[in-house]
This record gives structure tokens, sequence and C-alpha cells, in this order.
């Protein structure tokens, strides 16, 4: 018999990542209390703690800022996409 493989959502990793890192239970003690293997809360403490210093640098906003710069750069080749459009079939249509 096949087992799909769960999928945890971020809440749930940082839940069981905060928990291995206060250090008042073993990991295989969580492991066993939310059902996920040991190497696996290893690896979502390493990822934890590689991630920590993004909080405090202020990298969210500007990985904001770039997104949506990007995103008004795309609008505005669109926009002038669809204007080269818009006056090539005016002229075809002879208007």
């Amino acid at each position: 018999m096949k087992q799909t493989r769960k999928k945890h959502g971020a809440a749930f990793k940082a839940k069981v990542a905060l928990a291995a890192l206060k250090g008042d239970r073993t990991v295989a003690e969580l492991a066993s209390a939310y059902g996920v293997h040991p190497n696996q809360i290893y690896a979502w403490k390493k990822q934890l703690l590689d991630g920590v210093t993004s909080v405090f640098d202020g990298s969210v906003a500007t990985a904001e800022g770039t997104a949506s710069e990007a995103q008004i750069d795309l609008l505005y080749r669109q926009i002038g996409q669809l204007k080269v459009e818009n006056d090539f079939l005016s002229r075809k249509l002879g208007k």
C-alpha cells in the first residue's frame, strides 16, 4: 500500500522548530509527538536558525519592493505592446 507524503504548512514547521530550539524535550520526543521524522525536525531547526537574521535586516521590505518594481515593469511593457498593436490596427483599418 502506497503512502502519500504529508505536506506541512509553514506555521507547523515553525512550531516544531521552535519547540526543538527550546530544548525542553528531545528531538525523538518531539518527533513522536508531532508525527514527523527526527531528521526533518533537524532540517527545520537549521532552516529556522539560518533564516532568523532576515527578520532583523529588513530584506523582506526590499524583496517586496523588488517584486512590485518587476510587476510594474511588466505592466508598462504590456501597455506599450498594446499601444503599438492598437496603432497598427487603426492604420490598417483606415481610421
